[in-house]
């Protein structure tokens, strides 16, 4: 069969399926099974696939019309730049999660310039150290870890599974050296007033909301990942007092958040200084940022 026909039935096949942007989705799996690019398939829609090469497409819209993921099916997804390792012992990273980096990004910056008026001083220059809570796949941390080449980065999984995938990313991107994993709840075990940042893509979704949260998310990716407890500010209400422990002072804590909690973070935030939420690109309370 040839590339255009295959490509034809499988978007297909996903709109029956009501598998959403299906042509984006087929032209997805087929690149990923090709090992080519979106200008080869335009290039050659008369190239012949196998019968190989036709039954692994096959497979994979198969799975993709059930509703996995495309990234569980491929094993990647794109963050901050990097092709990260995916599968279904991680939450899969998405944009909106980049804001966090961006937060921290920006906030040491500030620090940056600090620094260098300590420096000019006389005084020893800090040294930055930051902890990525709740890891996953490891994005912020590698995201962190590229952007800020002489901070030293940790994170923490409760899953182990969670912990090997993230330490493969790093070792793909070769940042390994540069990170250190912990496998622990939270910040539990790590020392005292020793972070200058606090970041976490922490579970924050109520088990009130699960409906309305798509349906390949509540099936396929990682429910402790995703869902925090009934109201949704569980996990976090444990973690904001953990922070104002590791943080050394002044440091800061950076969090990823819904419109759903946003008030109910600001209200566990009370007794912080720059308290401040942010909004991502379609207005939503996205980012909570808190200094010690």
């Amino acid at each position: 069969m040839q590339l255009r026909q295959s490509l034809k039935a499988a978007v297909e096949q996903l709109t029956a399926h009501n598998v959403p942007s299906p042509r984006m989705n087929a032209e997805l799996l087929v690149m990923f099974m090709l090992g080519c690019d979106r200008a080869y398939l335009y290039a050659h829609p008369e190239r012949e696939l196998t019968a190989d090469e036709t039954r692994r497409y096959g497979e994979a819209i198969v799975r993709r019309s059930t509703g996995v993921p495309a990234q569980y099916i491929t094993g990647h997804q794109e963050f901050w730049g990097l092709d990260l390792i995916v599968s279904p012992a991680v939450l899969i990273p998405r944009p909106e999660t980049e804001h966090v980096v961006e937060t921290v990004l920006e906030l040491a910056q500030v620090g940056d310039a600090d620094e260098r008026q300590q420096q000019r001083a006389g005084a020893p220059a800090p040294h930055l150290r930051i902890v990525d809570v709740g890891t996953g796949s490891g994005a912020i941390a590698l995201a962190l870890a590229k952007e800020l080449p002489t901070a030293e980065i940790h994170t923490t999984d409760i899953s182990a599974e969670a912990l090997e995938v993230a330490r493969a990313n790093a070792a793909r991107h070769e940042l390994g050296s540069r990170i250190k994993f912990h496998h622990t709840d939270l910040l539990g075990g790590l020392p005292r007033e020793e972070f200058d940042f606090v970041a976490s893509n922490a579970p924050y979704v109520g088990q009130s909301e699960e409906d309305q949260v798509q349906l390949e998310v509540r099936k396929f990716e990682p429910r402790n990942a995703v869902f925090a407890g009934p109201t949704g500010l569980e996990v976090i209400e444990r973690l904001i007092p953990q922070a104002r422990e590791a943080l050394r002072p002044g440091g800061w804590l950076v969090l990823e958040i819904s419109a759903t909690i946003a008030d109910g973070v600001r209200r566990l935030l009370a007794g912080w200084s720059n308290v401040k939420l942010t909004n991502d690109l379609q207005g939503i309370p996205r980012v909570a940022r808190a200094r010690k």
